[in-house]
């Protein structure tokens, strides 16, 4: 998988290189300072993954991501850990914060080895079937059936969707708007790309919700009617 850094400090670049060169098929082929000096190298070259600051000079990552192809995936690297919603609206595949710890890189890097196979593989893979309390899921040539009360969240990116379990992760195509109308009602859209459980919840503040070992960031338009929900609950 080739991909690029745009971050307009020298350390930073230099430490996500070292990263870049401790994964195995993920080769470097530039790095770059600012959106303006990377817009024409992108025209001539096809790149699957960019690592993006988000704070630069001139146009921002943020600005930039959306002007990037669907088939060039963004990990936004930041100094700031509030521009992660931000990262949602633009299907980012993770953000980092900076520092970046080796294991987080690594998780992150997967996951976007992972939706690059599913880009490249442009699979029709979809849920086949739709119960009160399960459906069934086509995933990998089977039919997998996954009952509700077992789903931890549902995360969207692009036009796929991520059933996540704690037993396992279904990937299959389908816009996350159209499973959404599906779900019972103890599922909460908390942003952008991540639909979750509330049963499913084991704490929250007043930025995110954490199930079993993620943490998910609670966006600002949801963010009253999630509060007052689990605020509810808890008493």
């Amino acid at each position: 998988m080739k991909c690029i850094i745009v971050d307009d400090e020298p350390l930073a670049r230099n430490a996500i290189q070292r990263h870049i060169a401790s994964i195995p098929g993920l080769n470097l082929s530039g790095q770059f300072s600012s959106t303006t000096s990377v817009g024409l190298f992108l025209k001539e070259n096809e790149i699957d993954l960019i690592f993006l600051d988000i704070e630069m000079p001139g146009v921002n990552g943020i600005e930039f991501a959306k002007t990037i192809s669907p088939n060039t995936l963004v990990i936004f690297t930041t100094a700031y850990p509030q521009y992660a919603l931000d990262s949602y609206e633009v299907d980012a595949v993770d953000y980092l914060v900076k520092p970046i710890e080796s294991e987080r890189f690594r998780k992150a890097v997967n996951k976007a080895f992972l939706y690059h196979n599913l880009l490249k593989s442009n699979k029709q893979e979809s849920i086949e079937n739709i119960e009160a309390e399960y459906i069934f899921v086509k995933s990998d040539k089977r039919f997998s059936k996954v009952y509700f009360k077992d789903i931890l969240f549902v995360e969207g990116l692009k036009d796929y969707v991520i059933i996540q379990t704690r037993e396992q992760r279904i990937i299959t195509r389908m816009y996350l708007k159209i499973i959404q109308e599906h779900l019972p009602k103890y599922f909460f859209r908390v942003n952008k790309s991540y639909i979750v459980n509330i049963e499913k919840i084991e704490y929250y503040d007043n930025n995110d919700v954490y199930i079993d070992s993620y943490e998910i960031g609670i966006g600002n338009t949801y963010r009253e009617s999630l509060l007052k929900i689990l605020h509810s609950r808890s008493l």
